[in-house]
């Protein structure tokens, strides 16, 4: 059963998204604060989150920048609701990592549906397939031809960036400012061939499936 976190301050609003997810199948657990929420967050985990914008201590906002900068946790849906029905202020939602939003007042079913929706494109979208290769994003898993390929942090997030967008060419500064988060790394164009060519030996036979791109970058192809 999955389970989802309903975290809103507003105690009947809360006790009514948790009655129409129930009758969805869903499992939930309430929680009227931010701080409460992380601390259950990092022990047990959710596979959804409904969330309220607007609570006491820590915003809606910066629970969903802190969750998508988690790597355990960036991928679970959220589903924000709001007051605020402007373009602007959805915008803001989205922008901070949210995957859908429902202003209020709200009809339950439709929020219950939203759930579903989004539970049901995560379980689609967790695995990445090209060719023999399959990267389980959730699981943090990479086979080649069902051989599991053990890679680092570095070598997955590379794979995975390549994979999700199968025939597209990036190039080293693209893999540098999506990749390299940490202020006191200081990578250089070159350390992505490092990383490429020990990725490529890793897989072995599916790293034919990286290809490289004369004077612009690299991408990722069952074509040849």
């Amino acid at each position: 059963m999955k389970k989802i976190a309903v975290v809103d301050d507003e105690k009947d609003i809360a006790e009514i998204i948790s009655f129409y997810l129930k009758r969805e199948g869903f499992e939930t657990e309430i929680f009227y604060n931010g701080e409460n929420f992380l601390k259950e967050l990092y022990r047990n985990g959710f596979d959804g989150i409904v969330l309220d914008l607007m609570l006491p201590g820590i915003d809606g906002v910066s629970l969903i920048k802190i969750i998508r900068n988690n790597r355990t946790f960036s991928s679970i849906p959220i589903l924000v609701i709001t007051a605020k029905s402007g373009e602007e202020d959805i915008l803001e939602v989205l922008n901070s990592g949210a995957d859908n939003y429902v202003t209020k007042p709200f009809n339950g079913k439709v929020l219950a549906a939203r759930v579903k929706a989004l539970l049901r494109r995560k379980t689609s979208s967790n695995i990445l397939v090209c060719g023999d290769i399959r990267l389980d994003k959730e699981k943090f898993e990479v086979y080649c031809a069902n051989r599991k390929i053990f890679l680092t942090k570095k070598e997955f997030s590379i794979l995975e960036l390549l994979m999700e967008y199968p025939g597209k060419v990036f190039s080293r500064v693209e893999f540098l400012d999506r990749l390299w988060k940490d202020p006191d790394e200081e990578p250089f164009d070159r350390s992505i061939d490092v990383h490429i060519r020990h990725l490529r030996e890793k897989l072995g036979k599916c790293g034919k499936y990286i290809t490289t791109v004369r004077g612009i970058g690299y991408k990722i192809s069952e074509e040849k």
